[in-house]
Formats: C-alpha cells, sequence, structure tokens
C-alpha cells in the first residue's frame, strides 16, 4: 500500500487527534510528521473502537 494512501478519512483522524489534544502540534508543524509513531497507534486504535461501534450498530 502506498504511504500516501490513508485508510481513515482525513476528518475522522482530526477528530480524533482533537480528542487526544495532538492536533494543535498537527496545525502547527503543517503535517502528521512530527506526531510520534505512538500517538499515530493511539489514533488506529481509537478509529477502530468507532468502527466497532458502528457494526454493532
Amino acid at each position: 500500500m502506498s504511504r500516501n494512501k490513508s485508510v481513515i478519512s482525513e476528518n475522522l483522524r482530526e477528530e480524533i487527534a482533537k480528542e487526544l489534544g495532538v492536533y494543535e502540534q498537527v496545525k502547527q508543524d503543517g503535517g502528521w510528521g512530527n506526531v510520534p509513531s505512538k500517538t499515530c497507534g493511539n489514533i488506529v486504535t481509537k478509529a477502530i473502537e468507532i468502527a466497532n461501534r458502528s457494526a454493532e450498530k
């Protein structure tokens, strides 16, 4: 898979980043490049939780 292809929509990623308190860093830096991999992992984990909840409905 290409590194530029996103599995998570940009809107969902931003919403979760705001929830985790890292969105301001992303805005200031102009991208996701300086966000620690652990934080990115937390974003993915949260997205999976949201997807699972949606699938249960």
